[in-house]
């Protein structure tokens, strides 16, 4: 199957699955369709129905390619078809051929769409998916280091759109104990599986004490605000400006400030420096939303410390009144997705 019509027929299958609103594990809400509502749709019937080449045998293992599991008909429910079809995903993938290793237009593609899917079903089900998925992988010792790469690369990287750290952790786990995985690559991830655990999304973030250009210092913990926006930048980061100037010009952003008053803060947008170059950072100060709150890391403790899994700049946070993590390393769009 080509890569368009694999995208294609993802697509049709998650038709069905769009619109019940669930909070995922990244904090940000994913859409699935109320039972009411694909009732009434005449796609949800065949929403993950996919379109099987006539030669090949249903549910049998296809050498060199990637077929979709052809879904019961007896389910008719989407929420029901959405956890077959995780669980059955890779039914017709041969996790011994080597050579699909070296096929990203057919491995890597199914496994990007696969990754979509993920967020379309309950974190448990996915978490299920995900060590099922692994112990299939498993038939074949190359195959398995190829898919615990790019797990890696397509959760964990921070340059991955589908970056999720909680999806992550359950494949840390099941590589962190397989007997493939070299004891040296298992160091890197236990690594990877300390930073991510800090600042969950639902857990308290970390404390540390920010100082402002007066020299005066206060700690996180102690601001208040029924929201805050912790945003660790840095000056003469391109990317931090072009994310600041599209804060500054949210209209869910803007109206959440518009909401402050001398009794009550809805929202405060705190940027951290967590570097050392002071001068710089005091000089950029200026180019900086006077309505902002700035501070820096004095001593460094946030990087010494690692209190914060700061891999790029910048890195963004929304903590609640008790400054409990409700998105985690995320985009201007979740935010504003939030706020909506």
């Amino acid at each position: 199957m080509k890569p368009f019509s694999l995208l294609l027929t993802v697509a049709v299958l998650l038709a069905g699955i769009v619109s019940c609103s669930f909070v995922s594990r990244g904090g940000s809400k994913s859409s699935l369709r109320s039972k009411d509502e694909a009732a009434e749709n005449p796609l949800a019937a065949t929403a993950f129905d996919t379109f099987e080449e006539p030669a090949v045998a249903t549910g049998l293992v296809v050498p060199d390619t990637f077929l979709l599991p052809h879904i019961p008909e007896t389910l008719v429910d989407p929420f029901e078809r959405a956890a077959y079809l995780v669980m059955h995903y890779w039914d017709r993938f041969d996790f011994t051929n080597r050579g699909l290793i070296d096929r990203p237009d057919i491995t890597e593609q199914a496994f990007v769409n696969y990754i979509d899917v993920l967020h379309h079903v309950p974190m448990e089900k996915a978490d299920e998916s995900l060590v099922y998925t692994l112990e299939k992988a498993s038939a074949d010792t190359a195959m398995y280091i190829h898919f615990g790469a790019m797990f890696e690369k397509y959760l964990y990287d921070f340059n991955s759109p589908f970056r999720n750290e909680e999806m992550y952790l359950p494949v840390i786990e099941q590589l962190e104990k397989s007997p493939l995985i070299p004891e040296e690559r298992k160091s890197s991830l236990r690594f990877q599986k300390e930073m991510a655990q800090k600042n969950r999304v639902g857990t308290r973030a970390a404390n540390f004490s920010y100082t402002l250009p007066s020299g005066k210092s206060h700690e996180l913990h102690k601001l208040t605000s029924e929201y805050t926006l912790l945003i660790f930048s840095n000056p003469g980061c391109n990317t931090c400006e072009a994310v600041i100037e599209r804060l500054t010009r949210s209209n869910e952003v803007n109206r959440a400030l518009s909401l402050n008053n001398p009794g009550r803060t809805m929202l405060t947008i705190l940027t951290v420096y967590p570097d050392e170059d002071l001068d710089e950072w005091l000089a950029h100060l200026p180019k900086m939303p006077a309505n902002w709150v700035h501070g820096y890391d004095k001593g460094m403790k946030i990087s010494r410390e690692k209190l914060y899994d700061i891999r790029a700049i910048p890195t963004i946070f929304l903590l609640d009144k008790d400054k409990k993590v409700i998105l985690k390393d995320v985009s201007v769009d979740a935010v504003e997705l939030y706020f909506r």
